[in-house]
């Protein structure tokens, strides 16, 4: 077997990989609010926790809303309906909407919810790393 056939990256490592997405949020999360708790008492790890909770379920949005348009797309080719974005996108304001005012309103380090929120893209990195490492990919 050649080297790039062996190599070779298919739908499913691609599914493994998303599949492994929470579980490193959770991690990161875990991680990042003990710290944060170090740093800045019960306001640093609450905000930490609640940006943390945030990037999951941003994460879970994004995947549910790529999946409904992958699914729209290959059902009627040519036919995407122009009120799914609009539809997403209205969720995605009312979402920010709410986790602003409750940032604001409650007392939560907003500095700590930021740095959770960005757990998500950390997330991301970890899992091309675990993927260089584990499968030497190159």
């Amino acid at each position: 077997m050649k080297h790039h056939e062996r190599n070779r990256v298919t739908p499913a490592d691609y599914e493994r990989a998303l599949a492994r997405l929470p579980g490193w949020i959770a991690l990161l999360g875990l991680v990042g609010t003990v710290v944060a708790a170090r740093l800045g008492g019960l306001s640093g790890a609450a905000g930490f926790l609640a940006g943390t909770a945030a990037a999951w379920l941003n994460l879970r949005l994004i995947v549910r809303g790529v999946n409904r348009i992958v699914r729209l797309a290959s059902a009627e080719p040519g036919k995407v309906r122009a009120g799914s974005g609009v539809r997403m996108f209205v969720q995605f304001a009312v979402l920010a909407t709410l986790a602003f005012v409750i940032l604001r309103f409650t007392g939560f380090n907003l500095t700590a919810a930021l740095c959770g929120f960005l757990v998500c893209p950390a997330a991301v990195i970890v899992e091309i790393a675990y993927e260089l490492i584990a499968y030497g990919h190159s």
